[in-house]
């Protein structure tokens, strides 16, 4: 039991991260403070959320470019709105978000399902087209703080407990997922689909349906984070969250989450995250250019496939050489 905590890419990779922030401490001890930690994982919840999502479209063998276009796409329909009707309730605001991300991630997982277009073409091509739609509708203007309504920035940025709630609706979002990962029949479908299509077709379960349902939830996730990025940077313009999908992969990448799918859990998609998000806001600390992130999330995921890669080829063997005793 203990060797197998000790050899997982969960406990692996949350001693990285501790051994990250021990190496920080000792020129910057401020950066591990409770107050500086809390801001981390503040910063990183919107990650956090995007990565949840991306993990199940990965875990089904695909995968979704479009999750970044989507929450910028999202954030600034609900921008406009509640600069056209600012006395609208914020309860309407969040299922307009959820609804409108939602209704993208179906798009997705439509043209995947029913045209079995290859997901990496659809999901380029849609995130193509969402930049473009938030072109077309704002005329390539800004929706600027003093546009938006005192209530629409004020709910991510209220604390409870210490804690603001945007990093609140992301431990909920986790602990959400880990028990439909878990503990129910479609998360353990989007494992099988990944795992082994072939059998999983055989054994009742439709490979295009479930697929779908993960672009689904990804297009939800984003749609709630397009509304809390917008609302807590208090902007939204053509361009926001542009890039980010880069960091999206890369935190399932590194949390463990095979690209051949499959494999990963939620939990290993967080630690991706805060790896990432410890990273980001420790290069101004160390006065090392925050351009030197794509790079460093570049080199995690090629490093991280490699690592996945070859583990997947020592089952292999030891699977063949199982095969060969018993003949």
């Amino acid at each position: 039991m203990l060797k197998r905590l000790l050899s997982s890419r969960e406990t692996l990779l949350f001693a990285a991260i501790a051994a990250l922030l021990g190496l920080i401490a000792t020129r910057f001890p401020g950066f591990v403070t409770p107050s500086s930690l809390a801001g981390v994982l503040n910063d990183t919840s919107p990650l956090i959320l995007l990565a949840i999502g991306q993990m199940i479209v990965i875990l089904t063998k695909c995968i979704d470019l479009s999750v970044a276009a989507n929450l910028a796409l999202t954030g600034m329909v609900v921008a406009m709105l509640n600069t056209a009707l600012p006395g609208l309730p914020m309860v309407f605001i969040l299922a307009v978000a959820i609804g409108l991300g939602t209704l993208l991630g179906m798009f997705n997982g439509i043209l995947v399902w029913k045209l079995n277009i290859p997901p990496i073409v659809v999901t380029l091509g849609t995130m193509t087209i969402f930049r473009g739609v938030i072109f077309l509708i704002s005329d390539g203007k800004w929706v600027n703080s003093h546009e938006m309504s005192a209530a629409f920035k004020a709910l991510p940025r209220g604390v409870f407990a210490g804690l603001p709630m945007l990093s609140w609706v992301a431990i909920a979002a986790v602990i959400l997922f880990t028990v439909v990962m878990t503990r129910t029949t479609l998360g353990r479908s989007f494992y099988a689909v990944g795992g082994n299509p072939h059998a999983a077709t055989y054994t009742g379960i439709n490979v295009g349906k479930t697929q779908f349902w993960a672009f689904t939830i990804s297009g939800a996730l984003a749609g709630l984070t397009g509304y809390l990025w917008v609302s807590r940077y208090a902007v939204a313009y053509v361009d926001i969250a542009g890039g980010f999908e880069l960091d999206v992969v890369a935190a399932c990448v590194i949390g463990g989450i095979s690209i051949a799918g499959g494999l990963g859990t939620v939990g290993g998609a967080v630690l991706g995250a805060l790896f990432l998000g410890v990273i980001k806001n420790a290069l101004p600390v160390v006065n090392i250019s925050p351009f030197w992130q794509l790079a460093i999330s570049g080199s995690a995921i090629i490093i991280a496939v490699a690592l996945n890669a070859q583990a997947s080829r020592k089952k292999g063997r030891i699977i063949l050489k199982s095969a060969e005793q018993a003949a």
